[in-house]
């Protein structure tokens, strides 16, 4: 795919390889982007490249295709349902203890 930058490269890693919400997040400004519309977000972010793993690169729309909420309050409400999001749509691995793989919630 082609995308609008080198999600490896000074503007997808900042200098340093980061992966998934830890991108996603930094696109943000706690004080001034909250309330945040999930469609505005995608709207302006959605072709960019998030960087999933050492070996995956997604969009910012593939991942929020699983995200539920259309408006997050906070940024700790944003990073919970990017999280749910994300594992409910197979791009993480990790689940917390007691959280079943197979659902959203433990």
């Amino acid at each position: 795919m082609d995308w609008p930058h080198d999600p490896d490269g000074e503007e997808g890693s900042e200098g340093g390889r980061k992966y998934g919400l830890a991108i996603l997040a930094k696109k943000l400004d706690e004080e001034e982007d909250f309330p945040l519309s999930r469609d505005e977000f995608v709207a302006e972010h959605g072709d960019e490249p998030i960087r999933i793993n050492y070996e995956r690169v997604v969009s910012v729309d593939d991942i929020f295709e699983h995200v539920e909420p259309a408006e997050f309050e906070t940024i700790l409400d944003f990073h919970r349902a990017v999280g749910e999001a994300m594992r409910s749509g197979g791009f993480w691995d990790y689940h917390p203890v007691g959280a079943n793989p197979e659902t959203k919630r433990a």
